[in-house]
């Protein structure tokens, strides 16, 4: 009822998976900071993730700890699991998963990953899916899993259609105060769940990303600033300090620098004050 990838790069792990399942991401995903990240699906097992975390917390490889969690469980044949850890990977599809169920592991320079899918329209989406993860190490984690599950998603991906989707991704000292979530996006119900998940990973990005593209916010560039700002109900006396009165009502404050204004926050300001 599902494909999912869940992957490494550097100290960040994390999965993106989809589903013919409402709030699938309430679910499959779990990761934790510095130990890895743990995907369960089929007749999935809540269960497997914080037992799978703990082993390997304890310094268990994947592979064994996958092997000791379904050992112990009478319904492993129906399930799937997907395993990452700082040096190890595995997945596992029950022999009873309904077909087309298979899956995928392996590792590249970045770290490893673990493919896995069941109803799915054919072998095709694990192996699209793989061949997207080991082409886009220019990606950061949570955009190289959304186009990876986007890559599963157009090679057929689940065989009764699309509902749910969801993005779980951790690092040390990511995400806001510092928690060490990177992204926790859920899209519980669409029937364009993957592709409402990579719109939401876009506006995660705009929202918590850091300054890039940054132009000097000087001369006639200033000068338009100001006068889209005013339109908004922010006049102060110089563009900076009404930039940064509204970056703030508008959540972009972390895209905010001294040097000028960052390309993505001026798109908006743009778009938002015709």
């Amino acid at each position: 009822m599902t494909f999912s990838v869940v992957g490494q790069v550097g100290d960040a792990f994390g999965v993106a998976v989809a589903s013919r399942f409402i709030a699938v991401g309430s679910v499959v995903p779990a990761a934790r900071v510095g130990v890895g990240a743990v995907a369960t699906q089929a007749m999935a097992k809540v269960s497997y993730k914080p037992d799978v975390l703990e082993l390997l917390a304890s310094g268990m490889g994947a592979d064994d700890a996958v092997a000791r969690v379904t050992a112990a469980d009478e319904g492993a044949a129906h399930r799937q699991l997907g395993v990452v850890a700082a040096h190890t990977q595995a997945t596992r599809t029950g022999e009873e998963c309904l077909t087309w169920a298979g899956g995928a592991s392996g590792r590249d320079d970045t770290g490893g990953y673990a493919i896995q899918g069941n109803i799915l329209t054919g072998p095709e989406v694990v192996d699209r899916m793989r061949e997207t993860w080991l082409a886009r190490t220019d990606l950061p984690l949570p955009r190289r899993l959304v186009e990876t599950l986007l890559a599963g998603d157009a090679a057929g991906g689940d065989a009764r259609g699309r509902q749910g989707a969801a993005l779980y991704a951790v690092a040390p000292g990511a995400g806001y105060d510092g928690s060490g979530v990177l992204a926790d996006l859920r899209v519980d119900d669409h029937p364009e769940a993957p592709h409402e998940l990579a719109r939401l990973l876009d506006e995660h990005e705009l929202v918590f990303g850091a300054p890039e593209d940054v132009v000097p916010l000087e001369g006639p560039l200033a000068s338009e600033v100001a006068e889209r700002l005013a339109r908004l109900g922010h006049r102060h006396d110089d563009a900076a300090s009404a930039l940064a009165a509204w970056a703030g009502e508008r959540n972009l404050e972390m895209r905010l620098t001294a040097a000028g204004i960052d390309a993505r926050v001026l798109e908006v300001l743009r778009r938002e004050s015709p």
